[in-house]
């Protein structure tokens, strides 16, 4: 029988403990094919920091280390000084990356690190039951924002890629999501060419991808895709803001 489609190599094959409906498995996948199709697993070390992806290196097969909360862009730096030759990826949460972890990827993507950040956007806090997050949207209730986020008392929200794709260290910036399979294909052709683009050492790249969260949305995994249509993406536009030397 011809085999037409299975288990990524750089996946480990243990059960996942995400909700019913959360994304995170479909990029988790994206990822390892993209590792796979450029040969590069036994060459790739990937740094997770607090959240719900806490666990991913019980799912990649490949070098895996944990960092403190915010504080993987500073792991990967030191990994990729050392060992130039080595692709590094981290892998975060909006809320670990735009609030706590804010200052280390700024700082990341203006030195022009050599590293690719995958950035899972979802608008709040999922692993600790819902709070808000810098990219919690105007009106959007949270467990912290009960009548709903307000620009007058909590800011408005943070928009990552416009905010890095300015820098100058920036080589690759872009936002993709995984909520129909068109947008599924265009999220690993970025994570592919974010990688790619890592080893032409041309600097720091970031793939945002918008993902749900119906466990804390409060809706089911189909209504969560709705909402990331109806909301997320007209706030959080896709496509690419930055490709160096385009």
């Amino acid at each position: 029988m011809k085999i037409i489609a299975k288990k990524p190599e750089s996946l480990t094959g243990a059960k996942y403990h995400y909700c019913p409906g959360c994304t995170h498995g479909i990029i988790h996948r994206l990822v390892a094919e993209v590792m796979d199709e450029l040969d590069i697993r036994e060459q790739t070390i990937g740094i997770c920091p607090v959240g719900c992806s806490v666990l991913a290196y019980d799912y990649f097969n490949c070098d895996m280390l944990e960092a403190a909360h915010g504080r993987a862009p500073a792991i990967a730096t030191a990994i990729k000084r050392l060992l130039p030759d080595r692709y590094l990826f981290t892998y975060q949460g909006d809320g670990d990356l735009a609030s706590i972890g804010m200052g280390e990827i700024v700082h990341a993507s203006m030195r022009g690190e050599k590293i690719t950040t995958i950035f899972v956007n979802n608008t709040l806090y999922g692993m600790t039951g819902g709070q808000m997050a810098p990219t919690t949207l105007l009106g959007q209730v949270t467990t912290t924002s009960p009548y709903g986020r307000k620009a007058e008392w909590e800011g408005y929200p943070a928009k990552m890629c416009e905010l890095l794709s300015i820098n100058e260290g920036a080589a690759y910036v872009c936002r993709t999501a995984v909520n129909n399979p068109a947008n599924i294909i265009k999220t690993k052709k970025a994570i592919k060419k974010a990688f790619q683009i890592q080893a032409e050492g041309l600097g720091f790249t970031m793939v945002e991808v918008l993902s749900t969260c119906p466990t804390n949305w409060g809706l089911s995994p189909t209504d969560a895709l709705k909402w990331m249509e109806e909301h997320m993406i007209p706030y959080y536009p896709l496509g690419e803001f930055k490709v160096k030397g385009e």
